[in-house]
C-alpha cells in the first residue's frame, strides 16, 4: 500500500506545497496570504520554509504572484491568478467571473473571455477553475491553468433530520457519497427537495438552502432534478417569446418556393411527438430505382441568425427529452406549431430531392425551399403494422420500396452494427410509471433512419461542392490508446487482434458475427463499445467512422439540432435560396449563415456538442431514477443481470430487458481477496477461484434502489461479505478493504464509471443518427 501524506488540523496536506496548492490557498484566504501564513497554513518547519522561499520567487519571477513580501495576492483588479467560474457559453467561447469579487463601490465583476487549450477544453457554464489572467485592449483574459471541483453548484437534495433534530441535506446526485450540515433552512421543511449552496469554502461547511422545489417523488420530480443539477435553460426569456410570436405569423408564398403540396409527403415519427422534424416520400423510376424527397421544417426562416431566439437557441443547443417533458430548443408555438410538419397544414420546408438507383446509392441530389402539406403523421408502431398486414397504400409500398434498395448499400458499407437497447418508461397520466421496457426496434424506425442518413450525406456534399462551411457530424476512428486496450482485453480471451491492419467498422462486425455463443458475444460487445470514441461536431471533416461514411452532416432535426439549422443557413447561402424579408416585419433580414457564424464557427460546433452531451448526461440520469423508482418496491428480489464493467472496487451489473446499472461494492462478495486484472476487465477470488468478469450473467439480489439519485446496488445471493452500505448514512470511518491490484489506497469512484462509452448515436429519441 502506498504511504499516505499526512494532513494537518484543516485537512490540508503537511509538506512543502505545490504551485497550485499555493495559488488555490492565496486566492480562498479571507485576508491578504504572505509567506508566514503559508508556511503555517501547511505546516511547514526549517529547510521546508527555505524551500518555500524560493518556490514564491520562483512564481513571482513566472507572474504566477505579486511577489510582495507580506501578501501574495493583489487587492485591487484582478489577480494575476485567481479562481474563476464559467457564467455563460458566448459565440462559442467561455465566458467567466471572478468567484470571490467585492469592491468597496459595489462594481460589478469584470468578465474575462476563456481562451481554452488542448490540456483544459471543454469547459461549460459553471465549470470552476484556476486561470492565469491578462488585461489586454479588447478586455480580460483567462488562461486556464487546472480545472476545480463543484463547490456551490450541484448542490440538490432532500432535508433529512437526524437524531438530534438537526437538519442535513442528502445529495440526489448519486456521485456525492455524504450529507451535508444545513446551517440556515430557511422555510424548507423535513422530506422536501432544495437546492443549496455552501455557506464557506470548505468543502464541508454548512449550506444554506436557496429554493424550496417540494416533493421529491412526485410525478415529473426526476426531470426537474436533472435540469437543475445539469444547469439546462428551460425558462425562455421574453424577448424569445416576442420574437417567436412575431414570426409565427409569416406569410408562405408558392410563388416564392416550390410547391409540393400535392405530393403526398408523409411524417413516421413516434407516437407521443410533438415536433415533426421531417417527412418523406418516394416513388418508383423507369431504371429501377426511386426519386424521393426528404422534406425538413424550414426553422432557418423562422429563427434568423442575431435575434433573440437564435442567441437563445445556441445556448440551448439542442431539445431534451424526458420521459414526462421535453425542454425544447425553441419555443412550442414554433417547435410543436408552426414549424413542424403536421397533416393538413402548409408548412415552409427544405427539400432535399434525390435519386437512388437500383444499387442504393444516391446518385443526384438538389435542395429546394419549398410549401408542402403533409398527408398524414403516422407512428412507427402503426406504418409497420400497415406494412406487415398488407393494408398499406402505395405512399408507404413505395417508401419501403426505396428503403429496400438503401439497406442494399448500407449492407454494402458495413457500418458499425452494434445491439444498443433503448429504454422507454411510459407514464400515465397522473405521471406516474406504467411500465419500464426496451423500446422494439422495427423496419420502420430502420426506413425513417437510412431515408435520414441518405439526406444528411446530400447536404454535407452539396456544401462541399460549393466549397462552403460545413458543420459535420465526426465520429472518429478508434485511437491507437483504445485499441491497443482492446487488443489486451482480447488476448485474455485467447482472441487475436492485429492492430497494423486497416480499422473498419466491418472489422468489428464480422468479429461479433463469428461468436456463437450469446454470453461471450456480449462480453465482445462491451469490448467494442469501450474502443469508440464520442461523436461530436466540427467544421473540420473527419468521416463518420460508425456509419462507415466519408462526410455526413445533421440536416434533418433543425427543429431540436442547432447544428442542423447551421447547415440549412449554409446551404441558403451556397444555393442562393434567400428569400426577401416580408414587409412588415422587424426580424434580420438574412436567413443564412451570419458573419459571427462563419468565424466563430469552430467554437460554436465545441459549444453545441457540449450542450449535446449535457443532454444525454440529463436524459440518462432521469431515466435511472425512474428506473430505481421503478424497482423500490422490489428491494430483496433477485434478478437475472449482466456485468457491464469491472473496477477494482467491484463491478457494475444491468438487469436484463429492463437496464438500470447497479454497483455490487467488492466488500460484499466475501472474505477473500479479490485481484483486479485490469486488461481482463475481470476479479478473480485469490482462494475460490471466482470471476467476475464483462459480459457475464449471473443472479443478483436487489439490496437498494434509490429513487432520489437513480443508484442500485446489488448483491451477490448468500454472500458473506460485509452489507450494503446505505446511502445518506453517516457512518463512523472504517479501514478500507484490500484490492489486490490496485497498490495505492482506495479513492472515492463515481457510481457512473461503468467502464462503458457514451452511445455513439447521437442524442435524441433513437431516430435518427
Amino acid at each position: 500500500m502506498a504511504r499516505m501524506k499526512k494532513h494537518n488540523r484543516t485537512g490540508r496536506p503537511q509538506g512543502l506545497p505545490s504551485k497550485t496548492q499555493i495559488l488555490e490557498f492565496i486566492q480562498g484566504s479571507p485576508t491578504p496570504a504572505g509567506k508566514r501564513e503559508i508556511a503555517k497554513a501547511f505546516g511547514l518547519k526549517g529547510q521546508e520554509k527555505i524551500a518555500l522561499k524560493k518556490r514564491l520567487k520562483d512564481m513571482a519571477e513566472e507572474g504566477l504572484i505579486d511577489g510582495k513580501r507580506t501578501a501574495y495576492h493583489r487587492m485591487g483588479g484582478v489577480p494575476k491568478v485567481t479562481v474563476l467560474k464559467v457564467v455563460e457559453i458566448e459565440d462559442g467561447a467561455p465566458v467567466a467571473v471572478p468567484e470571490n469579487w467585492e469592491t468597496d463601490g459595489g462594481q460589478k465583476p469584470p468578465r474575462l473571455v476563456v481562451k481554452e487549450s488542448k490540456k483544459l477544453a471543454a469547459l461549460k457554464r459553471g465549470d470552476r477553475f484556476l486561470a492565469r489572467t491578462e488585461e489586454t485592449e479588447r478586455g480580460w483574459i483567462a488562461h486556464p491553468m487546472k480545472k476545480l471541483p463543484a463547490r456551490t453548484e450541484g448542490l440538490m437534495g432532500v432535508v433529512e433530520m437526524d437524531g438530534g433534530g438537526k437538519p442535513w441535506l442528502a445529495p440526489v446526485d448519486k456521485r456525492v457519497r455524504e450529507s451535508a450540515p444545513i446551517g440556515d433552512l430557511g422555510e424548507a421543511k423535513e422530506g422536501e427537495l432544495v437546492l443549496a449552496e455552501r455557506m464557506g469554502k470548505s468543502p464541508r461547511a454548512k449550506v444554506k438552502v436557496i429554493e424550496v422545489i417540494g416533493d421529491p417523488l412526485a410525478p415529473k420530480s426526476f426531470s426537474l432534478i436533472a435540469i437543475a443539477k445539469h444547469g439546462i435553460p428551460h425558462i425562455f426569456p421574453d424577448g424569445a417569446l416576442e420574437e417567436a410570436n412575431a414570426v409565427s405569423d409569416l406569410p408562405l408564398s408558392a410563388d416564392q418556393r416550390e410547391d409540393l403540396r400535392d405530393v403526398p409527403i408523409v411524417a413516421i415519427d413516434p407516437a407521443d411527438a410533438r415536433d415533426h422534424d421531417d417527412a418523406i416520400w418516394a416513388e418508383p423510376d423507369d431504371k429501377g430505382g426511386y426519386r424521393a424527397i426528404v422534406a425538413i421544417a424550414d426553422v432557418s426562416f423562422y429563427v434568423r441568425p442575431g435575434g433573440a431566439l437564435d442567441r437563445e437557441a445556441r445556448k440551448r443547443g439542442n431539445s431534451v427529452y424526458f420521459p414526462d417533458r421535453v425542454v425544447p430548443m425553441l419555443p412550442e408555438i414554433l417547435s410543436a406549431n408552426v414549424c413542424s410538419l403536421v397533416e393538413g397544414e402548409d408548412r415552409a420546408a427544405m427539400a432535399c430531392h434525390m435519386r437512388i438507383d437500383k444499387d442504393g446509392k444516391v446518385t443526384d441530389w438538389r435542395f429546394t425551399r419549398a410549401i408542402v402539406r403533409i398527408s398524414a403523421n403516422i407512428a412507427y408502431e402503426d406504418a409497420q403494422k400497415a406494412i406487415d398486414d398488407g393494408s398499406a397504400d402505395d405512399v408507404l409500398r413505395n417508401l419501403w420500396g426505396a428503403w429496400k434498395l438503401l439497406h442494399r448499400a448500407r449492407v454494402a458499407r458495413d457500418p458499425l452494427d452494434l445491439e444498443l437497447p433503448e429504454r422507454q418508461v411510459r407514464l400515465n397520466d397522473a405521471g406516474q410509471i406504467e411500465e419500464i421496457a426496451v423500446r422494439e426496434r422495427l423496419d420502420a424506425h430502420r426506413v425513417v433512419e437510412d431515408f435520414m442518413i441518405a439526406a444528411n450525406v446530400a447536404a454535407a456534399k452539396a456544401l462541399e461542392a460549393k466549397k462552403a462551411p460545413v458543420v459535420y457530424r465526426i465520429h472518429e476512428t478508434p485511437s491507437r490508446e483504445k485499441l491497443t486496450a482492446f487488443k489486451d482485453y482480447l488476448a485474455t480471451q485467447g482472441r487475436n487482434f492485429a492492430l497494423g491492419q486497416v480499422i473498419t467498422p466491418g472489422l468489428f462486425n464480422r468479429m461479433l458475427k463469428d461468436i456463437a455463443d450469446p454470453a461471450e458475444k456480449a462480453l465482445i460487445m462491451e469490448a467494442v463499445l469501450r474502443s469508440q470514441t464520442q461523436a461530436y461536431y466540427g467544421p473540420a471533416n473527419a468521416g463518420h467512422f460508425g456509419l462507415a461514411l466519408g462526410s455526413y452532416a445533421h440536416f434533418t432535426s433543425p427543429i431540436r439540432r442547432y447544428a442542423d439549422l447551421l447547415v440549412h443557413r449554409a446551404l441558403v447561402d451556397a444555393y442562393k435560396l434567400e428569400q426577401p424579408r416580408p414587409k412588415n416585419h422587424d426580424i434580420p433580414e438574412s436567413s443564412g449563415l451570419s458573419d459571427r457564424d462563419r468565424t466563430a464557427l469552430s467554437q460554436i460546433t465545441d459549444a453545441i456538442s457540449q450542450t449535446e452531451r449535457r443532454a444525454m448526461e440529463a436524459e440518462r440520469d432521469t431515466i435511472d431514477r425512474y428506473v430505481a423508482a421503478w424497482l423500490s418496491g422490489r428491494v430483496g428480489e433477485v434478478f437475472d443481470t449482466r456485468i457491464t464493467g469491472v473496477q477494482g472496487f467491484g463491478f457494475f451489473a444491468t438487469i436484463e430487458k429492463l437496464g438500470g446499472d447497479g454497483l455490487v461494492p467488492v466488500s460484499t462478495l466475501g472474505r477473500e481477496y479479490f485481484s483486479y486484472d485490469e486488461a481482463a476487465q475481470k476479479l478473480t477470488g485469490e482462494s475460490s477461484g471466482t470471476t467476475y468478469a464483462v459480459g457475464d450473467r449471473l443472479k443478483l439480489k436487489l439490496a437498494e434502489a434509490n429513487a432520489l439519485t437513480g443508484a442500485l446496488k446489488f448483491e451477490v445471493p448468500d454472500s458473506d461479505g460485509a452489507p450494503i452500505e446505505r446511502r445518506g448514512e453517516r457512518p463512523a470511518p472504517k479501514k478500507k478493504p484490500f484490492v489486490k491490484g490496485q497498490g495505492a489506497p482506495r479513492q472515492k469512484h463515481s457510481q457512473g464509471q461503468r467502464g462503458r462509452p457514451k452511445n455513439i448515436r447521437h442524442q435524441g429519441r433513437g431516430k435518427k443518427r
